[in-house]
């Protein structure tokens, strides 16, 4: 009796070491098969990319153009590139190439058509959030408006046009001849004075 447990066990524990080097087999095999589905499905890349137009600025109440932006994968033609734009509830335009936009905020839609080779024609889109903002207004550099010897405040700089050869000079405070000079032109500072083609006096 002793014999036949003998050999029910030894049976038993060759059945498991078989089993288990059929999965260590398996699981070599398996992970090859893996790494090719990994691979497999890796994104490719879009034949057609629709880019986010930035949002743009203006000059008080000058208008911007705006047009598609897209990137085409080689061997890809484009048949169509048309935006959509609608401001609030008003809609500006429903099929337009590119389209001159004031400041505002604008929910653009972006829609190309296009072709891979024989296939049919397949289309794409993007809808985006578009801001025109109005730019800011540079302060000036200079001021002519002048009550007598003095120049407003922000603008102490004095220049004129002066001296036997009439050139172009300004004048700072501190200097000689300021309290003097009764300016053409008042300017913020120094370097401004200069870009306006005046130098500064020796004095």
């Amino acid at each position: 009796m002793k014999k036949v447990l003998r050999g029910f066990a030894a049976l038993a524990a060759a059945s498991s070491l078989a089993l288990s080097g059929a999965q260590v087999v398996a699981v070599a095999h398996a992970t090859p098969a893996s790494a090719a589905v990994m691979v497999a499905t890796k994104k490719a890349t879009p034949a057609v990319a629709i880019r986010k137009i930035p949002n743009k600025s203006v000059k008080g109440s000058a208008k911007v153009r705006v047009s598609p932006l897209v990137t085409v994968k080689r061997g890809t033609k484009v048949t169509s590139k048309r935006l959509k734009v609608v401001q609030g509830r008003k809609v500006l335009t429903r099929s337009a190439s590119s389209i001159l936009l004031k400041a505002g905020t604008y929910k653009i839609t972006t829609t190309v058509k296009y072709k891979v080779g024989r296939a049919k024609q397949r289309s794409t889109s993007k809808v985006q959030t578009l801001v025109v903002k109005k730019a800011a207004k540079k302060a000036s550099t200079r001021s002519t408006r002048i009550s007598g010897k003095d120049c407003p405040a922000g603008y102490p700089v004095k220049g004129n046009r002066t001296g036997s050869k009439k050139e172009w000079k300004y004048h700072v405070k501190g200097g000689q001849y300021y309290n003097k000079t009764v300016p053409e032109e008042c300017f913020r500072t120094p370097g401004d004075a200069r870009k306006a083609g005046y130098r500064a006096s020796k004095r």
